[in-house]
């Protein structure tokens, strides 16, 4: 998964570092804001890359005493500053320039440098775009999954992936709409029009940052494993020798392939402590069989009871 993840986000800097440094050609050589904000979106864009690149390397650092469960979440963080990067430079400078269009709008000169920028950079968004969505895809995400595209991306838990993809997905919707503002601005004389392009290329910006702030907060929070995984988890328990019940499983990702799973389970009063172990070790050397990504396993023997008393203590209380 690292090694796909590595190349999805070389591919988008390779391309988005080009075409950056296109736009801005373009931009200052006509003079058009949609050009302009296009050009700061790519530039955000391979930033963002850089700082995912950065992310990806410090989360497989080994545990250490101060941090047992290794850095995977720092990955999550890395991405959260993405998003944040992505709405207050895409998305601000976008709309501010597009505002400023708006209030004093000028002709575009030879706009049809535009044209031929924005359409290679089609091109090499789509290109960099399939990369992502074949990654993606090969994770499990979207293909024959209910909900589509953007519920595949709820569930998945590797941000470097899903943002490239959303990134993506965005420079080429803001592709069509700075071609859409700088066209009717040349064809209806108002070049007014290129300004409001640039506003709605912000606002775009500004909705795929907050989308992926919140998916990145869900996971900085601590997000459970899928419910097939849950469920594959409880099964595995519940057969193991002298096993009850399984009164809780808890499970959270520190990283896209590194899960924790705690399991509460009842064990039959008769066993010994012997065979109480061997149970626990064949249970543990099951779930990691069938499911790689949980690497860590803690079970905690304890009656249906006790394990109802402690989740009601572990409730919120009102306050007095």
């Amino acid at each position: 998964m690292p090694n796909e993840s590595k190349t999805t986000i070389y591919a988008a800097l390779a391309g988005n570092a080009a075409i950056a440094a296109t736009k801005f050609g373009a931009a200052f050589f006509t003079g058009s804001a949609a050009m302009f904000s296009e050009a700061i979106h790519s530039t955000v864009d391979t930033g963002n890359q850089v700082l995912m690149l950065y992310g990806l390397r410090r989360s497989v650092r080994p545990a250490t005493e101060e941090h047992p469960f290794g850095f995977g979440l720092e990955l999550y963080f890395w991405t959260f500053v993405v998003a944040i990067l992505i709405f207050g430079l895409g998305a601000g400078v976008s709309i501010l320039g597009g505002i400023d269009k708006i209030r004093h709008p000028h002709a575009i000169e030879d706009v049809w440098v535009n044209y031929v920028v924005l359409g290679l950079s089609f091109v090499f968004e789509g290109a960099s775009w399939l990369i992502a969505l074949r990654a993606f895809r090969a994770q499990g995400g979207g293909s024959g999954q209910p909900g589509g595209l953007l519920a595949a991306v709820r569930r998945s838990k590797d941000p470097t992936i899903f943002t490239v993809l959303l990134e993506d997905s965005a420079a080429l919707v803001g592709l069509a709409i700075a071609a859409g503002g700088l066209l009717l601005a040349d064809v209806l004389d108002l070049p007014r029009l290129d300004g409001v392009a640039s506003v709605l290329i912000g606002l775009l910006l500004a909705g795929t940052a907050v989308f992926l702030a919140s998916e990145c907060k869900g996971l900085l929070l601590g997000e459970a494993a899928d419910p097939a995984v849950r469920a594959g988890v409880r099964s595995i328990a519940s057969g193991g020798a002298g096993v009850l019940a399984v009164n809780e499983i808890l499970t959270m990702h520190f990283g896209p392939d590194d899960v924790l799973a705690a399991l509460s389970i009842d064990f039959d009063d008769r066993l010994s402590a012997g065979a109480v172990e061997r149970t626990v070790s064949d249970i543990e050397r099951q779930i990691k069989a069938a499911h790689p990504k949980i690497r860590r396993i803690f079970i905690e023997a304890q009656n249906p009871h006790d394990s109802a008393r402690a989740l009601t203590d572990l409730a919120p209380r009102a306050e007095s």
